[in-house]
């Protein structure tokens, strides 16, 4: 982000232009990958983890709402997912008594199981709590998603599915990754009754 702009507008566009081109070139097979993995989570009750640091904490904290939520808008029936980053009591312990690489891949080790889903979003690919984590959902048997900037770091090579931006932007890799959850959680609605078939949203009465 060296280049000095005139205005917002001017800055503006030179961001959407990032983001388109950047965007074109993305991995679909991979995105691909995690829409429908993430729709036979749904039917099998998988469960789900997602994390980040920062910003991508943030992400993931609003795209585990959009999972449980808003691909089903039934009661009872969403996705199984935990945001790792959303309890801070959890986060201030285990970066207090155990360093802050282990505070996802602690609880990592007690709710998940083989065959569970890991998704990890990170800007340089490289945090250590973020490789941690996709350590132990290697351990575990899990399958490991990781929505990457930058070089994609460490972890685009740790992850079972990258997803991988080549964009040397903070701010437009967190966007990517806002991006990727929407898409994917507008697939999944359309193709909620599918889940539905297999289980039918409870009854609120």
């Amino acid at each position: 982000m060296s280049e000095l702009y005139a205005s917002v507008t001017d800055l503006g566009r030179g961001y959407i232009d990032r983001l388109q081109a950047v965007l074109s070139d993305a991995n679909w097979p991979a995105i691909e990958r995690l829409g429908d993995e993430l729709l036979d989570c749904w039917k099998q009750r998988r469960k789900v983890f997602i994390c980040g640091n920062g910003g991508s904490a943030g992400n993931a904290v609003h795209l585990a709402n959009d999972f449980v939520y808003g691909i089903s808008k039934s009661f009872g029936s969403g996705l199984n997912i935990q945001a790792l980053p959303a309890n801070g009591s959890v986060i201030t312990c285990l970066a207090n008594d155990e360093g802050y690489e282990h505070v996802f891949s602690y609880p990592l080790a007690i709710h998940a199981e083989a065959g569970d889903v890991l998704i990890v979003l990170s800007g340089s690919g490289n945090s250590p709590n973020i490789l941690e984590a996709l350590k132990a959902a290697k351990k575990l048997g899990l399958t490991s998603y990781a929505i990457l900037g930058f070089s994609g770091g460490k972890a685009k090579e740790m992850a079972d599915v990258p997803i991988h931006f080549k964009i040397d932007d903070m701010q437009v890799s967190e966007d990517l990754q806002m991006v990727v959850g929407h898409m994917v959680m507008q697939w999944m609605y359309q193709n909620r009754e599918s889940v539905f078939a297999i289980r039918p949203p409870l009854s609120r009465d």
